[in-house]
């Protein structure tokens, strides 16, 4: 029976709900209550991880009042609250909240600290917490999981948890705290916080009062130093733009679709949070609701955008959330579209739910769902890329509303479209006009009815650009020596190279003579095209990195040659060639001879000593320098970090230095993930790694603004990534370095680039001179060209998927030729993977198993943990993959010769080529079949 106290407690208990939920930290309450269920701890720790404390606390609160009550149960709340930490709590349970005053004084703070908390996380995480920890703001506990947080996941995530718990402090936190910055030397976030100047005008010291903070807060505004700053006022943390961020801005706030075309680090995505928030205001003034979603083309741009931009300024407003192909939510997309105002996402994601709406799945997304659509490094939307894949569901829709229009009938809501770019670059234009069209067409792919650009004025940055050319080697006997085997290879093969062997053409040369070898099942041109290819990247490997590396690379390549031949248990020797014998005794002829002069360092190539000198330089002439190399392979930006970091040179003027690849596992080169990546950029982001040596997957949108120095080692491509490539150097006195490598040709094309800019340039101006009516027949009549030629492409991959039938689909190892299986052995694992299950397949002994020494974890239901080979020649075939307890050989067709109707197909290398719907994994089948085999076994 419930007593009088109990209700009173209940009572005091839900008055203070709200203040509750903002001062418990879930966990560890749980920790110390007794009288609640383990299950329903369970529940409501789950619900922690998942939703946060503040959701988890209403779940605790409700467990804590639930009636009947166990004697003592508020008691026993109170001790729990006081033992976990949660003294202010405790304090309100007790009767004895703060006065009005104090505790509206604590709310400003607080807010304060969230206002302020992307500038805060660059304290020195650390020193900070130890400083708060002695002076009791933290628990040992708070500070133990800072602690780790900070190492596993870097200081800035750190330091968001620590100022998610100081807040729960004692009173008088806020002034200890400021105390801490000043004291830890951090004069400028001390100051940013409210702190006054140590020092008085007569040099007297000063000491900080709260009450001095909160009498001038409302009128105190906040300014951040970068370009595209933001300006906060505490009340309602407006974003105010530049005037150039205005003007570019003012079309979209009026509801037009348009492309704003800005200069790196200039603050294209802080003008796109902008627009955002204006967007949602106005809808929600309008009583319906908004629906954005922030489309980027990389992984790693997804939690940039989220955590450094729409997060703080939308917050607490709207709710923002963010998905990735990594992203661990356990939920559907559909679901996070359904229950968030901004979704940001990699561009893929948002393609197969708007694919599975197509196909009349539940689990879809549409566009109609959707209010505003902003479209990240929007130069993308061309033919073959996902972002056009969208648009052109956008166009079709549109195009079908003007006819739904004529008819009378209600027409399907559409997204307003924002696109953001730094170049939208001329793609292979050689005259204004094809300029022109380019662009123009890229406006029409995203419906802009405005391309909007502005000079910065006073704010532009433009980085000094300096071109390192290099003296080619008076002597390369270690480059003689593999051209030596190449030429004997030419000659076993009876092949005759027309261009300089090592350059591009060389290697496309070798590229369509394996292709065409394979087909024609000509395996001693196969081969030896094969392994020639492998020497023309040695060759390159040489001229960009050191020697030794390139020799590493032909060594462990022939190793692992060597290793195909064998069987894992050594039973028996797989089939050797005549060809096969004859490269592998070339390359062990030559081996010492090759490993001898790669460690003279009298041959090393001069980009190495152009590249050594001007790090050594930025370094020793810079007080802070941080920069990046972009270099062109994976393994060259593996071997440069390695450089860097064994030559004591740089250690002595404190370059730290690591590697940025993609995670794409096309090359023989491990990938890296994507925490992988996120862990480097963090580092990067805190200074504790200050010399990034990445690939391009680096150049696109990633906003580092103390980045003071770009070099390009031996790689231009095109207009737009020199541009992206250049904007990476954010820092004043920034500076763009080019050096050139032996037949990379950098420096013409970097000459051929700064045309195409100008040429750029004069096309936008062109198409902004326009006028309005003769801009949209252009833009219309591109738009009506490219959903005919979408129909046109539609019937066409409809045809081919009647045509190629599977049971006429042949497969062959691309090695010996043997024949493997048919389409018709084949099926699909989540829509992607190429399955054979079939017993014969598996039962014939066609292929053996190898160890997979760079397997991945990956947050689905299958790993990949052996590869595939032929068991009569050693090729690989694929790899073995346990999908749910189930092992499925998943074949890569690149390693086969696909036959259809007796007819070889010369290219494919990608199941996307090959046009057949292959019928879905029936895994209750395999899995009824297996169970029904091993009983058969225990039986006998």
């Amino acid at each position: 029976m419930a007593s009088d106290d109990d209700d009173v407690n209940e009572r005091l208990i839900e008055v203070y709900w709200q203040r509750l939920r903002e001062l418990i930290v879930v966990d560890r309450v749980l920790d110390h209550l007794e009288f609640i269920e383990y299950d329903q701890k369970e529940q409501i720790r789950q619900k922690a991880r998942t939703d946060g404390d503040i959701a988890a606390t209403n779940l605790l609160i409700s467990a804590v009042i639930k009636k009947p009550h166990t004697l003592g149960w508020f008691t026993a709340f109170v001790d729990a609250l006081k033992h976990s930490g949660c003294y202010a709590a405790a304090e309100y349970m007790q009767v004895n909240p703060p006065r009005p005053e104090v505790e509206a004084e604590n709310d400003t703070c607080v807010k304060l600290i969230q206002l302020l908390s992307p500038s805060l996380v660059e304290m020195q995480t650390k020193e900070v917490c130890l400083h708060c920890f002695s002076k009791g703001l933290l628990t040992q506990e708070d500070s133990d999981v800072i602690e780790t947080i900070t190492t596993n996941e870097g200081p800035w995530s750190g330091a968001r948890k620590l100022l998610r718990c100081i807040v729960r402090g004692p009173p008088g936190w806020f002034s200890t705290f400021l105390d801490i910055l000043r004291k830890t030397g951090h004069k400028d976030l001390y100051e940013l916080t409210g702190g006054p100047s140590d020092f008085d005008n007569k040099g007297n010291y000063r000491s900080y009062r709260t009450p001095l903070l909160i009498d001038q807060l409302n009128k105190y505004i906040f300014t951040c130093d970068n370009i595209g700053s933001v300006w906060f006022s505490p009340e309602k943390a407006d974003i105010v733009l530049r005037d150039y961020q205005k003007d570019v801005a003012r079309p979209a706030l009026e509801g037009e679709n348009i492309i704003i075309c800005l200069p790196t680090g200039s603050g294209k995505t802080r003008v796109a949070v902008y627009i955002t928030k204006k967007h949602l205001d106005r809808r929600r003034a309008e009583g319906c609701s908004g629906k954005v979603v922030v489309l980027v083309n990389k992984v790693p741009l997804v939690e940039q955008h989220y955590s450094a931009e729409f997060l703080p300024f939308l917050k607490p407003s709207y709710k923002v959330e963010r998905v990735s192909g990594d992203c661990q939510l356990k939920i559907s997309f559909t679901e996070i579209v359904k229950n968030n105002d901004v979704i940001i996402c990699t561009a893929q994601i948002l393609e197969n739910f708007l694919e599975r709406s197509n196909n009349g799945e539940d689990e879809g997304v549409k566009l109609s769902d959707l209010t505003l659509i902003v479209i990240d490094e929007c130069h993308h939307t061309q033919k073959g890329e996902v972002y056009n894949h969208i648009m052109m569901r956008y166009l079709m829709q549109k195009h079908k509303n003007r006819r739904l229009k004529k008819e009378q009938k209600k027409p399907v809501p559409l997204p307003q479209i924002l696109g953001l770019t730094a170049s939208p670059g001329v793609g292979a234009a050689t005259i204004m006009k094809k300029a022109e069209d380019h662009i123009l067409r890229i406006c029409a792919n995203l419906d802009a009815s405005k391309i909007m650009t502005r000079s910065l004025g006073e704010h532009k940055r433009e980085p000094r650009k300096v071109v390192q050319t290099v003296e080619d080697r008076k002597e390369d006997p270690f480059g003689d020596v593999i051209k030596n085997i190449m030429n004997a290879i030419h000659t076993h093969a009876e092949l005759s190279p027309t261009s300089d062997l090592g350059s591009q053409n060389y290697e496309q040369w070798v590229v369509q003579k394996e292709r065409i070898a394979a087909t024609e099942e000509n395996q001693k041109v196969r081969v030896c095209a094969e392994h020639l290819r492998q020497y023309s990247e040695g060759l390159n490997l040489s001229n960009t990195i050191r020697m030794r590396d390139a020799f590493s690379f032909l060594n462990k390549y022939y190793d692992e040659e060597i290793k195909k031949k064998a069987t894992p248990d050594d039973e028996q020797d797989i089939q050797i060639t005549d060809t096969e014998r004859f490269l592998f005794n070339l390359f062990k002829e030559k081996k010492e001879e090759l490993q001898k002069l790669a460690d003279n360092p009298q041959y090393e190539n001069d980009s190495l000593t152009k590249l050594r000198s001007k790090v050594l330089h930025e370094f020793s002439s810079r007080e802070a320098a941080r920069g990046i190399i972009f270099t062109k392979t994976r393994r060259s930006a593996i071997a440069l970090s390695q450089w860097i970091q064994e030559n004591p040179k740089f250690a002595d003027i404190g370059v730290k230095a690591s590697h940025m690849i993609g995670g794409g596992d096309q090359s023989v080169v491990k990938p890296m993930t994507a925490a992988e990546q996120r862990d480097v950029l963090t580092k990067f982001r805190d200074g504790d790694v200050n010399l990034l040596i990445a690939t391009t997957v680096a150049e696109e949108g990633l906003d580092i603004a103390a980045c003071n120095f770009v070099i390009r080692y031996g790689l231009v491509t095109n207009e737009i990534a020199m541009i992206q490539a250049q904007g990476r150097g954010r820092a004043e006195d920034s500076s763009y370095t080019l050096v050139e490598v032996k037949n990379s040709g950098v420096a013409e094309k970097e000459c051929v680039n700064e045309y195409r800019i100008n040429m750029m340039n004069k096309a936008i101006d062109k198409i902004r001179a326009l006028d309005q009516a003769d801009y949209d027949k252009r833009i219309f009549e591109f738009q009506i060209q490219a959903i005919m030629e979408e129909k046109v492409r539609m019937i066409k991959k409809k045809q081919k998927h009647m045509q190629y039938e599977k049971c006429e689909v042949k497969f062959s190892c691309r090695s010996c030729s043997r024949h493997v299986c048919t389409g018709e052995d084949i099926q699909i694992i989540e829509n992607m993977h190429r399955v054979n299950v079939t017993p014969e397949f598996r039962y014939n002994q066609l292929f053996i198993q190898r160890e997979n020494t760079t397997l991945q974890e990956r947050l689905l239901d299958y790993e990949t943990n052996y590869f595939i080979a032929c068991k009569d020649c050693g090729q690989r075939w694929g790899s073995m993959m346990l999908y749910k307890g189930i092992d499925c050989p998943c074949l890569h067709v690149k390693n086969f010769v696909v036959t259809f109707n007796g007819k070889k197909i010369s290219k494919c290398t990608k199941w996307s080529e090959l046009a057949i719907k292959f019928p879905a994994f029936d895994y209750a089948e395999h899995a009824s079949r297996l169970a029904d085999n091993s009983d058969d076994e225990d039986t006998d």
